[in-house]
């Protein structure tokens, strides 16, 4: 039977409560919708492009970016068809997540099951291995090597073994002893032992990966799908392979995967939380306003640039919209002013503007 072992350790307690107070800043930041929007796409564009190259995936960012807009890229199909792939699994995730989701972490959450693990190989590798391959458990030996020596760096199960593991983990998953753990370790504890077993004959790092995503969006984690982990497994590799290879060393604890894997949540949404700070209307706001704000793409960028000062000359405005006339500018800074966004202190030529507080 399958029951993770771990510390909770001073590492993980303090990244748990980083990814806490990120979370919060960011669920209840008031933003403009089409930032909403933009923090999406971006999300969405990092996590396929990163989550296929650390696979070996030879596009790059913008190529990626422009293969999920639907234009053609000269590249090899096999890229290609790997990044439309990818983006098919996080549509996938993201319906997972809205039909089978909560609002919270807690044992309101329904089942995981095994249907749903099949269909995310299947919509990964799609043309990628034969159909008859897709969302099929492997019948063969694998063993993974190390792409610069060529040594064995792990021997997953037996193929007789793969259903029987993926049963007695999915079992923990919905067990009540499974879910008193929290979702974030939870997540980590998923991507791990997926990649352990190493259920199919390839496509098993994206699978796993994806499969931690969905617990984190059905639990009460997608913190608006703002967030990309697999840019930080990208950047870092060698960390991140170090990272789950050591639980095998530590003869099977869970404890330092979970610390690598708490931190690198942390980091990402630190990351996002400064920038929806930065973007928000204001985070301080929400208890005061309680509602969005419509902007202008002009007024947007006003916002952006008055955010961190404490007060700014009209003059000043105009090195942000450096190609907008002065009229035009100042319209829309009276606009703010009325939405009850920035105050006025001053008149004529030294009237100054501060963000409402």
């Amino acid at each position: 039977m399958f029951k993770p072992q771990f510390a909770i350790t001073n590492p993980i307690l303090k990244n748990i409560g980083i990814i806490e107070g990120a979370k919060e800043v960011i669920d209840y930041a008031v933003l403009v919708p089409a930032w909403e929007a933009k923090f999406k796409d971006e999300a969405r564009v990092r996590t396929v492009h990163f989550g296929t190259k650390i696979e070996g995936n030879e596009l790059n960012y913008s190529q990626a970016q422009r293969v999920l807009l639907g234009q053609e890229v000269l590249a090899r199909e096999r890229d290609v068809q790997e990044v439309i792939n990818y983006r098919n699994v996080m549509e996938y995730l993201e319906r997972l997540g809205e039909r089978y989701g909560m609002s919270g972490p807690g044992r309101g959450v329904g089942a995981y099951t095994e249907v749903w693990l099949k269909k995310i190989h299947e919509l990964t590798m799609e043309k990628l291995l034969t159909p008859e391959k897709c969302g099929v458990y492997r019948d063969t030996k694998v063993v993974i090597k190390n792409s610069q020596t060529g040594d064995v760096s792990f021997r997953p199960p037996l193929p007789l073994e793969v259903p029987v593991q993926t049963e007695e983990f999915f079992n923990w998953l919905n067990s009540d002893a499974g879910r008193d753990v929290h979702p974030v370790m939870r997540a980590g504890i998923t991507h791990y032992e997926l990649a352990r077993i190493h259920p199919f004959i390839d496509g098993n790092g994206r699978v796993a990966r994806a499969f931690a995503l969905l617990v984190l969006y059905r639990e009460g984690y997608d913190i608006k799908r703002f967030f990309s982990l697999e840019e930080h497994f990208d950047q870092n590799p060698e960390e991140y392979y170090a990272a789950l290879q050591k639980v095998s060393r530590d003869k099977g604890d869970f404890t330092s995967w979970l610390e690598f894997f708490t931190k690198t949540v942390a980091l990402e949404l630190t990351k996002i939380k400064e920038r929806v700070r930065n973007l928000s209307i204001d985070w301080r706001w929400r208890d005061r306003l309680g509602r969005q704000i419509e902007l202008n793409g002009k007024q947007i960028k006003l916002i952006e640039f008055f955010a961190d000062k404490d007060k700014i000359a009209a003059r000043e405005a105009l090195t942000v919209l450096p190609n907008v006339s002065p009229d035009t500018i100042l319209r829309n800074i009276n606009d703010l002013v009325k939405k009850g966004v920035l105050k006025k202190r001053g008149i004529t030529k030294n009237a100054y503007y501060m963000m409402r507080k």
